[in-house]
């Protein structure tokens, strides 16, 4: 092990990025050699001060460009080809290294004993018999022309059910012509984007806080990104006006990472500003499978079908390793996805398509549906049950739906001293500061944003005392 120096300009933000330019320093002039063993990522953040999601993204850009190496059982090392300047070939063309994910968005490491990070699903209660039921299913009577390319949009059985289900479940306005298959919502955003620019579209606005991952993701797309605040109401409608944007993106259903559900009062203002400017709303129909304490809210694309898109997948309800998700859009530009998807990558996998058009068909997917609700409403109710007691100087908010929780911390709080004082005591959680804006984040309270949908309830009650004294650990140090 060695001691590091690695010096922070914290004003200048870019944590992980500035760590990963100082090793590189390092590694070019020699002062670190091949095989020299780092700290671990928990040890050096505590030891530079920031959390350690920060830490993992610098290891992991630096392993990915092949400056670390990473082995179980012995940490992470300098890499053998890793070498100083003066010591190096001559220099070649190179593809660009993997762009750096912001630290919220980095899962912790496995074996995390209390992992609370958002956005995870239950993956243990995947329904691995009946997939496997239905995947047989679907080859007993799969002709064998549909082995071929796919239709570009999704095959019409998957297209069909999902088409009905979303009628039934989620008051959509759907067909098998409006309905196309994309490889989850992000390929549905990426796409939806490009076709937006092709249409003259120079700005999408998004929500204000928003998912970090999504937001390198469409701006690589090329397109300008201007954020909205969300107030207890959702998306504030007067203030999208102002930005002279005509395409935005929301998560009505259960916004991310606030839990704000959008109210109807600002429904038919989001409806009424799309129609006005000749604009198009992307609806991600964010967690809107689990839902504990409201009645079922309807998606926007049901109310005005012609100016909204509706995205989903199954990557919460399922699992996301299927990459499977679908784009409700208007006729025209169901069209255009579809053949956006035949000029790029020529479709989806056949098999999981026809696999999940039985699960529909035959009631599978509504049954787990039903099983996993139970599960994860007994699980929020005890983290949150469990942060009333801890923590009763947080404020606990997004409590009706999805799998994660908003938790404001007492004022004075340092969100990301608490995060790692968490870690330490072997609790993985994201911050909610990098979900901001850059212009809002100074004046967001601190917050932590906490999956619960991996943990058992004796866990998650574990898990908040822990959060609890961390937070006292934080303010009274």
């Amino acid at each position: 092990m060695t001691d590091l120096h690695l010096p922070l300009d914290r004003g200048a933000g870019r944590l992980a990025a500035q760590i990963a330019a100082g090793f590189r320093a390092a590694v070019r002039s020699g002062r670190l050699s091949a095989g020299t063993r780092l700290p671990s990522s928990r040890d050096l953040a505590r030891d530079l001060e920031v959390s350690r999601g920060v830490v993992v993204a610098a290891y992991e850009q630096l392993t990915a460009e092949g400056f670390l190496i990473a082995r179980r059982g012995d940490g992470t090392r300098i890499a053998p080809l890793a070498r100083p300047d003066d010591a190096a070939p001559e220099p070649r063309t190179a593809e660009p290294a993997p762009a750096v994910l912001p630290s919220c968005d980095i899962p912790p490491d496995p074996g995390v004993p209390y992992d609370l990070w958002p956005s995870q699903p239950d993956l243990s209660a995947f329904p691995r018999e009946r997939w496997i039921a239905a995947t047989r299913a679907a080859l007993r009577t799969l002709p064998s022309d549909e082995l071929t390319y796919p239709d570009p949009g999704g095959v019409r059985p998957l297209r069909t059910e999902l088409a009905g289900y979303l009628g039934r479940v989620r008051a959509a306005v759907a067909d098998p012509g409006r309905v196309v298959i994309m490889n989850g919502v992000a390929h549905g955003l990426s796409a939806l984007v490009r076709l937006l620019l092709a249409d003259g579209h120079r700005v999408l606005a998004v929500e204000d806080p928003t998912s970090v991952r999504q937001v390198p993701m469409l701006e690589t797309a090329g397109i300008r990104l201007v954020h909205v605040p969300v107030d207890r109401d959702g998306v504030d409608v007067a203030a999208l006006a102002r930005t002279g944007a005509r395409a935005v993106l929301v998560t009505p259903a259960h916004q991310y990472p606030t839990g704000v559900v959008l109210s109807p009062a600002r429904r038919a203002q989001l409806i009424a500003w799309a129609r006005d400017v000749d604009g198009l709303i992307l609806e991600d129909d964010y967690d809107a499978e689990f839902r504990y304490d409201r009645e079922p809210v309807g998606c926007l694309q049901g109310v005005d079908p012609d100016r909204v898109v509706l995205l989903g997948s199954v990557s919460k309800s399922l699992a996301p390793a299927l990459r499977l998700g679908w784009a409700v859009a208007p006729p025209a530009l169901a069209t255009r996805l579809r053949e956006h998807r035949g000029h790029t990558d020529l479709g989806a996998p056949v098999l999981e398509q026809y696999a999940l058009a039985e699960f529909l068909r035959n009631g599978g997917y509504d049954r787990h549906l039903r099983t996993m609700r139970r599960r994860y409403r007994a699980r929020r109710d005890a983290l949150a049950e469990a942060l009333a007691a801890y923590l009763p100087h947080a404020t606990v908010r997004g409590v009706s739906a999805g799998i994660h929780l908003y938790v404001e911390l007492p004022s004075g709080c340092d969100e990301d001293a608490v995060l790692a004082c968490a870690a330490r005591a072997g609790v993985s959680a994201a911050g909610a500061r990098e979900m901001w804006s850059a212009g809002r984040a100074a004046a967001a309270p601190p917050a932590l944003v906490l999956g619960y949908a991996r943990l058992a309830e004796n866990h998650l009650v574990k898990a908040a005392e822990l959060l609890g004294k961390a937070v006292t650990e934080e303010t009274e140090g």
